[in-house]
């Protein structure tokens, strides 16, 4: 797998334990921008949050009165401020550690899986992947299920 170069920002809001550590998140972050054949230096912002924070995000950003398991905030900066930046700010991700640990049962998956999973998602979101029609939702779930399986994960989606 080729690493990118990417510096990551980790916040925990939220007074749970057993988190990932940060070179968790790495592996996964590095392991989505090499699926997606990202090769540029960046950085990405991850916040971990309680359902309270990420209800009140999801309600604000997209409609929806309830906690969600990931939101993406790709960065929005124009090209002539982009090309004098050492490394390209790729955006923010939350992620709600209540509904991604209840989520891993629900979906009898490991706790390490969904966590691998959702950041992998996440970081597809802010490289301008979606999934809102049925050809976008093949080709980033297919990426996922490529940069999942390059770290020995199963297939979300089986």
């Amino acid at each position: 797998m080729t690493k990118a170069l990417c510096t990551l920002t980790l916040q925990k809001a939220t007074t749970a334990k057993n988190l990932p550590k940060s070179a968790d998140f790495m592996l996964w972050i590095e392991s989505a921008l090499s699926i997606a054949g990202f090769k540029k230096s960046c950085e990405v912002a991850i916040r971990l949050v309680d359902e309270s924070e990420s209800q009140m995000l999801n309600l604000q950003y997209r409609g929806k009165d309830k906690p969600t398991n990931v939101l993406s905030f790709p960065s929005e900066l124009p090209e002539e401020v982009l090309d004098n930046l050492k490394r390209e700010p790729l955006g923010d991700i939350i992620i709600c550690v209540p509904v991604v640990e209840a989520e891993a049962i629900e979906q009898g998956k490991t706790t390490t899986a969904h966590w691998a999973h959702l950041t992998i998602h996440g970081i597809l979101h802010v490289l301008g992947f979606d999934h809102i029609d049925d050809d976008e939702a093949e080709e980033m779930e297919g990426l996922e299920i490529q940069a999942l399986q390059s770290l020995n994960y199963a297939n979300p989606y089986d």
